[in-house]
């Protein structure tokens, strides 16, 4: 074999073990397509020995220039992965870097919703399917800054404590592969804003008058005030009214709602 042989080789060998062509026609890579100068350290924090690869199929919806950096809406789509066990949202360069995690279950694997930059930093949607791989997909967001460190508009109100935790909410089309989209009232503090302490909702949690459970999320400090989540039912998949939110912030207060329209 002459030595330019062997170069194409080695070549080819190396593009082999970063990218490979996965289900769909889907293209996965090893290498952090952003090139965030954190993700190598994310990656052990959050997920260990675990395998994460780059996946297409993973979207990652956002503005290029966010422009309220307190109120970036954020939309994640893992459908074309199939089966999805539960998605991870984190922002690499925030000070609180994770930001949700949801389990889909009987409701389609796509959320959105808004969250707080602090600067320009990646977002991050990473998606575990059955086989115990995590799929990660995002994008970079330029955001001016501070929405981490600002206190909550609600606060300047003085009257934020009355509605705490007052849910708003509306379906579309149920029957069908209806559309779900609620509001928790809630400041969302991160911590971060002087003498502010973090308070934030920690979990919720949808299901149906029949006992199915459609969604389960996990929030942290990163979603914005008063957050907002929309989500879709499955095509055949249709909730029996009313549906029943249920959760709890950090210092114990509890979320509980019935959506009936």
């Amino acid at each position: 074999m002459d030595k330019q042989t062997r170069s194409v080789l080695l070549v080819i060998s190396v593009a082999l073990t970063t990218l490979w062509v996965g289900a769909a026609g889907a293209v996965v890579v090893d290498d952090d397509p952003l090139k965030s100068a954190n993700w190598d350290d994310l990656k052990t924090r959050f997920f260990g020995d675990a395998k994460v690869v780059f996946d297409d199929r993973v979207k990652v919806v956002a503005p290029i220039r966010a422009e309220d950096s307190m109120n970036v809406p954020v939309g994640v789509n893992v459908e074309a992965l199939g089966e999805v066990e539960e998605v991870m949202v984190i922002a690499d360069l925030n000070p609180i870097v994770k930001v949700l995690q949801f389990r889909p279950l009987a409701a389609r694997a796509s959320l959105s919703f808004r969250v707080k930059l602090q600067q320009a930093t990646p977002v991050r949607a990473i998606a575990r399917t059955r086989d115990g791989i995590w799929h990660a997909g995002g994008m970079w967001v330029d955001a001016a800054g501070g929405g981490c460190t600002a206190p909550s508009v609600g606060r300047s109100t003085g009257n934020w404590a009355d509605t705490l935790g007052q849910v708003q909410a509306r379906i579309w089309n149920p029957a069908e592969a209806g559309r779900l989209r609620f509001r928790v009232m809630h400041p969302m503090d991160t911590g971060l804003a002087p003498g502010i302490p973090a308070f934030y909702i920690e979990k919720l949690s949808l299901s149906d008058a029949a006992g199915v459970k459609f969604m389960d999320l996990e929030t942290f400090e990163p979603v914005s005030e008063n957050p907002v989540f929309s989500f879709d039912f499955r095509p055949g998949r249709a909730p029996r009214l009313p549906l029943l939110l249920s959760g709890m912030d950090n210092n114990g207060n509890r979320i509980q709602a019935q959506v009936a329209q």
